[in-house]
């Protein structure tokens, strides 16, 4: 147990914005963004938790958010153009397969309605979504979206989704006084929002039938 709090507290150490966890974070939300399997927003909050431990916080905190919410925006338009070469090479076709496989039917053909009644702004939304992102991705390749279109609602659901996941990390970090406790607790309440959605979605059709 002694050895599991020792890991925990290097933590901080490990994850601390400088000058190697600032470039990290940026490499790691980007991965993320184009390889749904990174924890991004994991991320982003344990990063705004150890910042807002340094003294003083703002810069710390302006400093994640500028690297996270640009390492997003990046992700997001270098996988749209990938997925806009399906129509145009065999490389880009194998892309945008794999990307529709990760998106359900149903919801893939949800996000269609929603980006013709909304346009591009419903990607505001699929950012904080868990597993959001990806269907209405595929929606506006299907729909043939111009990437400046993208563009314009890839912005600011990029920003939004980074500021709502340093607000977590915030409100971790604030919960405790030492730099590791605020990291486990923004990871906790991490992994609690992006649970929640899935959770009321299964309990849904069980009450719909009563």
């Amino acid at each position: 147990m002694d050895a599991l709090l020792g890991a925990v507290r290097e933590i901080p150490g490990q994850v601390a914005p400088g000058a190697v966890g600032y470039p990290s974070l940026f490499l790691l939300v980007a991965f993320g963004a184009l390889v749904p399997v990174v924890p991004t927003g994991a991320l982003v909050s344990a990063a705004s938790a150890v910042a807002f431990h340094r003294s003083p916080p703002a810069l710390p905190l302006l400093l994640v958010f500028a690297v996270a919410s640009l390492a997003a925006f990046l992700g997001d338009l270098l996988l749209y153009w990938l997925g806009r070469r399906g129509g145009h090479s065999r490389n880009g076709a194998r892309w945008l397969e794999r990307m529709r496989e990760r998106a359900e039917p149903e919801r893939l053909e949800a996000s269609r309605r929603k980006l013709d009644e909304h346009g591009v702004t419903v990607l505001v939304l699929s950012r904080l979504v868990p597993a959001g992102r990806i269907p209405v991705m595929v929606a506006c390749l299907l729909s043939r979206v111009p990437v400046r279109r993208f563009v314009r609602g890839a912005a600011p659901a990029c920003l939004v989704w980074t500021a709502t996941y340093q607000l977590i990390g915030i409100l971790g970090g604030s919960l405790f006084p030492e730099p590791w406790q605020g990291v486990a607790a923004a990871v906790g309440l991490t992994l609690l929002v992006g649970a929640a959605p899935s959770a009321w979605r299964r309990l849904r059709p069980a009450r719909v039938p009563r």
